[in-house]
């Protein structure tokens, strides 16, 4: 009976993900390879790397990608180094801060880098205060194109996924190596080039892969930089003549490819040789106890990353109470009028009421389909249940924009989405539904470590004793995988509340705009609008602030709801 339950759960799984999933994916593909008359062609994939425009674009995106991976990794791989081998001072309250960066949408952050960065920005004001900068001749920060703005906010709100799958794999080395090579006189460089690093391999990777294509894809912050000549923009243009331009098509599905490429080889790089690792001996001290100066020089290292990170956030704070702050260091004047101003505006109280209602459906779903893929992986004993694991975690592998992309170019009339999409174009399951697929992987590692850490014994015992299996579910299973739940679906339910590439593709009508579309659109109004999008950009980063840290305190295990 167990197993006819899992088949069918697995199976009902299996529906769900090939019509919400695979099939707006493989359509992408088609579509790429169909041409006016209906038959096949690679015209328009060749005509990707033959003209110019898309070429440039396409190598841009791989440029800020790998950029902004690498920048990521030179601050977290440190981080994550010393938090494994050091104890310092305020090191839990900082192994804290440094997640901070994960509290607000990276194309909101862009304003403030803007803002700190730009020509007229913070920075050039103060170096000209301090004379070291003729007025004359300010510097460009952000580079030609704002290229390198783009990568500052991408590694400045991503290192923390990198982090914590390096301070994951860090966890799991067997310390015995390392103290045997340092008995053998191994230099501690040599030490952590050797072995170390080596064996961190698959965190970096994970966490790399994950960076990558996030940066790779990612669709809001080169939009508030105005850098056109990037892929995901490219195709977000297109959008206005899908049904009759190919191209957007063919540049999604070579973006589709490339990630997909990225995960796959992040996954086989994972499946390699464990030897090194292993659980730390019980109440063996592996930390070494910094005190006096050492200590406090890694707490200002720690604090100086935080606030590095902070600057993004801090520069949409300041910009959200600037009457005036044009080429000066600080904002001229402060007022709380954009906060009520903005609570006023048409577009923000209904969007922040639709991504309640788009976040809550999509946290639903995910809750429900997290706990009965988790059952079956977890406690089932079918075949298949690996390549279900599998399937759940592709997601992570296709960006959102690709998603978003498939779901845009189903909806239209006479195609096979058109039904979800209601009257005057309201899109509320079409996103409940993209925001429910991108994020339900978190949901699924949440389940499946809570149900990996409770006693299965106590399942067994209260079946043997007659309790139907709802009942067991009701009165056993569901309390000791409370806090499980609760995390990863606080995680869902606020990622979806400030998703971007769902939100700004698929809600076209502003009567449902989810927050973050009301956010661009305001960064897009003349007057105050750069004011009223920070104010609205701060309500949402105090939002998600409370819910990440209410996620990460009930998951238990650092790192375990952003790993693959």
């Amino acid at each position: 009976m167990r197993a006819k339950k899992a088949i069918i759960l697995t199976t009902a799984v299996a529906l769900f993900f090939g019509v919400f999933f695979l099939f707006p994916v493989v359509m992408v593909i088609g579509e790429a390879f169909v041409d006016k008359e209906g038959g096949f062609t690679s015209a328009y994939v060749v005509q990707i790397f033959a003209n110019p425009v898309y070429l440039e674009g396409l190598w841009n995106a791989l440029l800020l990608g790998v950029t902004s991976t690498f920048a990521a990794l030179l601050i977290a791989f440190p981080l994550a180094l010393f938090t494994h081998r050091y104890r310092f001072p305020l090191k839990g309250p900082l192994s804290a801060l440094i997640l901070v960066p994960l509290v607000l949408p990276p194309f909101v952050g862009a304003v403030g880098v803007k803002q700190m960065l730009g020509v007229k920005g913070a920075l050039n004001a103060f170096l000209e205060k301090l004379g070291m900068m003729d007025p004359a001749a300010p510097i460009d920060w952000l580079g030609e194109g704002r290229f390198w703005g783009i990568v500052i906010m991408n590694a400045l709100h991503l290192y923390p996924i990198l982090y914590m799958n390096i301070a994951a794999s860090l966890a799991h080395l067997d310390p015995a190596m390392e103290e045997a090579a340092q008995n053998l006189g191994c230099s501690p460089w040599r030490r952590l080039r050797r072995i170390t690093m080596p064996l961190t391999m698959p965190g970096i990777f994970a966490g790399g892969a994950i960076v990558f294509i996030w940066s790779f894809t990612e669709l809001g912050v080169p939009l508030v930089f105005d850098y056109s000549r990037v892929a995901p923009v490219q195709i977000y243009d297109g959008l206005k003549d899908l049904e009759s331009n190919p191209f957007p098509y063919a540049l999604v599905a070579v973006m589709l490819v490339i990630s997909s490429a990225v995960f796959l080889l992040s996954k086989a790089l994972l499946g390699r040789s464990r030897l090194g690792t292993a659980p730390r001996p019980k109440g063996r001290q592996t930390e070494k106890v910094l005190r006096g100066a050492k200590g406090w020089l890694l707490t200002a290292l720690f604090l100086g990353v935080f606030l590095l990170a902070s600057l993004p956030h801090l520069g949409v704070i300041l910009l959200s109470m600037a009457t005036d702050w044009y080429g000066t260091i600080l904002p001229e004047q402060l007022t709380g009028a954009h906060y009520d101003e903005a609570l006023g505006h048409p577009l923000v109280v209904p969007s922040i009421q639709n991504s309640l209602l788009y976040a809550s459906g999509a946290m639903l779903v995910d809750l429900l389909l997290g706990l009965a893929i988790a059952w079956v992986i977890v406690r089932s004993t079918i075949r298949g249940r690996a390549l279900l694991d599998a399937l759940v975690m592709l997601p992570l592998a296709v960006p959102g924009l690709v998603l978003a992309f498939g779901y845009l170019a189903l909806a239209q009339e006479g195609r096979a989405f058109s039904f979800l999409v209601g009257a005057n174009g309201n899109p509320v399951i079409l996103l409940v539904i993209a925001y429910a697929v991108c994020r339900l992987p978190y949901v699924v590692r949440a389940a499946v470590a809570g149900l990996q850490q409770s006693n299965v014994t106590l399942e067994e015992a209260a079946l043997s004793l007659g309790a139907t299996p709802m009942r067991m579910m009701r009165r056993i299973a569901l309390p000791l995988l409370s806090a499980n739940l609760l995390a990863g679906g606080i995680l869902a339910f606020a990622f979806a509340m400030l998703e971007v590439s769902d939100s700004l593709i698929l809600a076209q009508q502003a009567e449902h705009f989810p927050i973050t579309k009301a956010i661009y659109a305001l960064l897009n109004t003349l007057g105050n609008g750069y004011e009223l999008a920070s104010a609205l950009g701060v309500w949402a980063m105090v939002f998600l602030g409370i819910s990440i840290v209410g996620a990460v305190s009930l998951a238990g295990k650092r790192g375990g709801l952003f790993r693959m």
